[in-house]
């Protein structure tokens, strides 16, 4: 039986696609859809948790990832 994880993902266009960053490992991936980029970050994330040490994933993990809007005054 293989554990899940629920990882954030945050996707922004740029230029012609789309890019997606998971900010608790600081994972990039990108797409030229948003489904795509998702996916290309669910696929490298994967990647990640099958080859990499638990040292190294204990060392990049950030447990406490807090996404919100602030509101800047310009002009």
């Amino acid at each position: 039986m293989s554990l899940a994880r629920k990882m954030t993902a945050i996707i922004e266009r740029e230029d012609d696609g789309f890019v997606a960053l998971c900010p608790e490992l600081d994972i990039a991936s990108q797409g030229m859809t948003i489904e795509e980029a998702r996916a290309n970050l669910i696929e490298a994330l994967t990647l990640f948790f099958e080859t990499a040490s638990p040292s190294e994933v204990s060392r990049r993990f950030h447990s406490e990832v807090f996404v919100t809007q602030v509101e800047i005054p310009v002009g």
